[in-house]
């Protein structure tokens, strides 16, 4: 069976050398399968362009979901000839690596926290490899330009049939990704009564930018896209609460700025950005959200009431400081004038 996979692979072009055996039984691999494993990317001279255990200084494996069309197609192909635990060394034709400088630059863009389609924005993969396009790595431009054979050693870490595991967002359908939404809000809402802001902060985040992803294919104004725009509102307000209590006071202006833009009754908003505009010495702007705040809600006066005072305490306290911190100056340049004066 092994020999009938190698000489099935060696007609696509692609030569499987055996480094170490895996343990049991071939898996089936059926689609939606996820795959872990540690890559180290060769030109057929034995340099090294990438290797999974050693990008970004961190030791992050792959992660690949079967049949989600990952744009380098080989490396499905050869995974589903390993064992759990397998090391091979895969020597493929520049048929199967025309786009391994896309997917490189992608990979090198998570691993040190950037956009993984950060340079590749205007213009489909196949045009760009017949474009001159600097994908901002020597030896990536280099590659792009002269198309060659690479080896990929592998080493496959686990393989987790489909249902075994949890989706990543950007796995998900449309519908999952609708469904996981309010299973995130509610994670977010425990992180934050447990007082893991950060965390909370960052379960809201997801959610939003869950959202926001299917929104993008929808038209906006159109009745499924205000659908979802009221799914994201309160997941921004409670993310913009997060923020406040981080203290990145102007990401709450911000947000509840674009919130008051399309909703203007919407008192959460101008309450957060109220409370953002005091902290950040905005007199005349909390004044005006706070008022509107009364206008939207008279009840909250008592509460409006005591934010004024607080404010107002602050605004005290500081001219206060700052008249010491003249005062002190003008005392000093008295002191020098009569010093010279006599």
């Amino acid at each position: 069976m092994m020999e009938e996979e190698a000489r099935k692979l060696l007609e696509e072009g692609i030569n499987k050398k055996l480094i170490s055996p895996g343990k049991g039984d071939l898996p089936a691999f059926p689609l939606g399968t996820k795959v872990v494993f540690h890559y180290r990317t060769s030109l057929c001279d034995g340099t090294v362009l990438d290797d999974s255990r050693e990008m970004g200084g961190h030791c992050k494996p792959m992660e690949l979901i079967l049949g989600k069309k990952f744009k380098l197609v080989v490396w499905e192909r050869v995974i589903v000839t390993m064992r759990p635990g397998e090391v091979a060394e895969f020597t493929c034709d520049s048929k199967h690596t025309s786009l391994y400088p896309l997917v490189s630059q992608s990979l090198r863009n998570i691993s040190v926290g950037k956009d993984p389609l950060e340079g590749q924005r205007h213009c489909c993969g196949i045009a760009q490899i017949h474009s001159h396009h600097s994908l901002g790595h020597k030896d990536l431009d280099h590659l792009q330009a002269n198309p060659q054979p690479l080896v990929f050693s592998i080493e496959l870490l686990q393989v987790l049939p489909p249902g075994t595991y949890e989706l990543d967002i950007w796995a998900m359908t449309d519908e999952q990704k609708l469904q996981f939404v309010p299973h995130i809000h509610e994670e977010g809402n425990q992180l934050f009564k447990e007082g893991k802001i950060k965390e909370a902060s960052e379960k809201y985040y997801n959610g939003i930018a869950c959202l926001k992803n299917l929104q993008m294919k929808e038209h906006p104004g159109e009745e499924s896209w205000i659908k979802l725009d009221h799914m994201v509102t309160p997941l921004l307000l409670n993310y913009c609460q997060c923020k406040l209590q981080m203290g990145q006071y102007y990401e709450v202006i911000e947000h509840c700025s674009a919130l008051v833009f399309k909703y203007e009754d919407n008192l959460k908003a101008y309450y957060k950005r109220a409370k953002a505009h005091a902290a950040v010495w905005n007199e005349k702007e909390a004044r005006a959200d706070f008022a509107k705040v009364l206008e939207l809600d008279p009840t909250l006066r008592s509460t409006v009431t005591k934010e004024l005072n607080a404010m107002e305490e602050r605004i005290r306290q500081k001219e206060q400081e700052e008249k010491g911190r003249y005062k002190g100056i003008f005392n000093f340049g008295s002191t020098t004038a009569t010093a010279t004066t006599g």
